[in-house]
């Protein structure tokens, strides 16, 4: 059944894949949303069931499809793959405590600070020239995330602190992963999240057995629901599509398009949850949001970015 859903979107025309990509990145605004219902288990937990079970249906995928995973390929690129493997594991960690720790809206757009943090370090990584409008994009971006912390009227202690804190983290080590994987061209995409993933899997099995441990016996059947959907759709179904789609548009397409996961996140905190942002917070996910997109818009600039949600 997987293999079918994955050869059906193997090949795809770009207007399918406007939809396709528009699709995923809505699929993945919903994150928040699911892990909201895996409160029973630790996030440190639900990234070891989400790394695993994507391991797993991917090699599962390999086998079913006879095709070959190459040691010799991946001798190439060993170190890079275990570094982002690492870092994609703790990347989930924080982005799952910041969702557990500050509204949903919050959590996402501190974790989405991430493509800013990319785009001031790549010129100094691949000597990429830094342009005006990049540092023009970088500073107010940072102003935007000072208002969304409250800086400018900081209270210690204040309740959505240590999520906005846990996002930024997630920020700060999924950069990292996507910086890696510029270095990863040994192997394909397929090849290279099933690696990923199951080293994300081996460095969080012994973290949550020496911390609090596995409690799957805990979930509701709601619970229970909603980790499923995160291993299957949100982490392997989406992810393939994703990058199907990546392949079929240019980087300005796939910048707006990838949009549509924040504001969905967005929604998802006001309408479901009724979590609610002050003003200067909102001024701050728009400059975030607006001084991104710009930047990503550039004629001559091609996203590139890898996103796994």
């Amino acid at each position: 059944m997987l293999s079918l859903a994955m050869n059906s979107l193997r090949c795809v025309s770009p207007d399918s894949a406007r939809w396709q990509m528009l699709f995923s990145m809505a699929i993945f605004g919903t994150l928040g949303f699911f892990s909201r219902y895996t409160d029973a288990i630790t996030s440190a937990e639900l990234s070891f069931y989400r790394a695993a079970s994507a391991a797993i249906i991917i090699g599962g995928w390999f086998l079913c499809s006879k095709r070959a995973l190459s040691w010799k390929r991946l001798q190439k690129d060993i170190g890079v793959m275990l570094i982002s493997g690492v870092a994609l594991a703790i990347n989930w960690l924080f982005m799952f405590e910041a969702f557990r720790h500050t509204s949903i809206a919050l959590a996402t757009i501190s974790y989405y600070f991430a493509p800013v943090l990319v785009t001031i370090l790549c010129p100094f990584l691949f000597h990429e020239k830094l342009t005006t409008r990049q540092i023009l994009c970088f500073v107010m971006s940072t102003l935007g995330l000072g208002l969304i912390v409250n800086i400018f009227d900081y209270t210690p202690g204040a309740a959505d602190s240590l999520g906005i804190f846990y996002g930024l983290l997630g920020a700060v080590f999924y950069a990292i992963f996507i910086i890696l994987n510029k270095y990863i061209r040994s192997v394909g995409s397929m090849e290279r999240s099933f690696w990923q993933f199951g080293i994300a899997a081996l460095v969080m099995l012994p973290y949550t057995a020496l911390t609090d441990g596995y409690h799957l016996a805990d979930l509701d059947f709601i619970g229970w629901s909603s980790l499923a959907f995160i291993c299957l759709v949100h982490t392997v179904i989406m992810h393939y599509a994703y990058f199907q789609a990546l392949g079929q548009l240019t980087g300005q397409e796939t910048a707006i398009l990838g949009y549509i996961d924040p504001l969905v996140a967005v929604l998802i905190s006001y309408f479901f949850f009724n979590e609610t942002m002050t003003t200067s917070q909102i001024l701050g996910a728009l400059l975030i949001f607006g001084f991104t997109l710009w930047n990503e818009l550039q004629p001559s600039h091609r996203k590139e970015a890898i996103r796994d949600n």
